[in-house]
């Protein structure tokens, strides 16, 4: 890279109102050298004094010229493109109130997969309203309506409480540093690349705010689906001392023939949790598809990163 374009985009990188200051002078260089108080109204004396200092700008016979036009304005432009994308880190995806007290009661849910007691509180709660489904019709098709009864919950409560736009932004202010660090590598940039290992230091927030905007869904989905799943389990007598509540008949699998239903076919899985995700995920498709619901964090980016961040990155264009 050019020591003066590397000198540019490092005054840019540093201050943001450099770029302002760097795009006057440029045009007022056109005409001829620029002087001081031809532009004193139009950047501040601390941008015109580092232009000097650094040696962007030089001095002329009445005033100073840039000491390479064509690096300052290729600087200019790659300083545009290289810019990281901005992230307004506001209160709009923090937790709520509802949000912590549904993450500890699903915590203390948990407890039910290996305490019985709990377990058979929560399966005769639910037996309310989940019991004249197992006294109508048979258990597989009580395990395919649940299935599709958490499969259009989910991928609701994903869509909405979710920002897939600020989960695509995240990623692309992670793209935009690995080639910005790929493209120093190859330039033998040293002083650039220990100026991206801090831009990546600064971007393990990212992480978190990943984290925080993936799981704050999950919370909820755990909230409702794991009473579903203890229901099961104590209608079908999962666990020690523990009998079935509803009347099951075998099911026939492809490969594994006619089994009953806490019979383990793929190591300690067992008939049941198979033919429940067997569901899940084809109605979650299905749903997915006829309500238009995308939940892919790049393709939310590809509409709103163009349309509200071009005028910062220009490698949309």
């Amino acid at each position: 890279m050019p020591r003066i374009e590397s000198k540019v985009e490092d005054l840019i990188s540093s201050d943001a109102g450099m770029r302002d200051a760097v795009k006057t002078v440029i045009e007022h260089n056109k005409q001829g050298e620029v002087k001081w108080i031809e532009i004193k109204d139009e950047i501040t004396s601390g941008h015109w004094g580092r232009l000097i200092e650094s040696g962007v700008l030089t001095e002329g016979e009445e005033g100073f010229n840039l000491e390479d036009v064509s690096a300052t304005e290729a600087a200019l432009e790659s300083a545009g493109a290289g810019e990281l994308t901005e992230i307004d880190d506001d209160d709009s995806s923090s937790w709520s109130t509802y949000d912590k007290g549904a993450a500890g009661v699903t915590v203390g849910l948990f407890l039910g997969y290996s305490w019985k007691p709990l377990r058979d509180l929560i399966g005769t709660a639910m037996d309310i309203a989940l019991g004249p489904l197992g006294e109508l019709l048979p258990f597989y098709a009580v395990v395919l309506l649940l299935a599709l009864g958490t499969g259009l919950y989910s991928t609701l409560l994903q869509a909405n409480l979710m920002d897939m736009e600020k989960m695509g932004m995240y990623q692309e202010r992670m793209k935009q540093i690995q080639e910005k660090r790929e493209k120093a590598k190859e330039e033998g940039d040293d002083e650039a690349l220990d100026k991206i290992q801090s831009e990546q230091m600064d971007a393990m927030g990212d992480q978190l705010g990943m984290f925080k905007e993936q799981f704050r869904p999950m919370v909820w989905i755990m909230f409702f689906t794991i009473p579903v799943f203890l229901w099961m389990y104590w209608s079908i007598g999962v666990g020690g001392n523990s009998e079935a509540q509803i009347v099951l008949d075998d099911i026939v699998l492809p490969l594994a023939g006619k089994v009953s239903w806490t019979d383990q076919v793929l190591g300690p899985v067992q008939v049941w949790i198979i033919w429940y995700f067997l569901c899940s995920m084809g109605f979650t498709q299905i749903i997915r598809k006829s309500l238009n619901i995308d939940i892919s964090p790049s393709a939310s980016w590809g509409v709103y990163g163009f349309q509200h961040h071009a005028d910062r990155t220009h490698q949309y264009t």
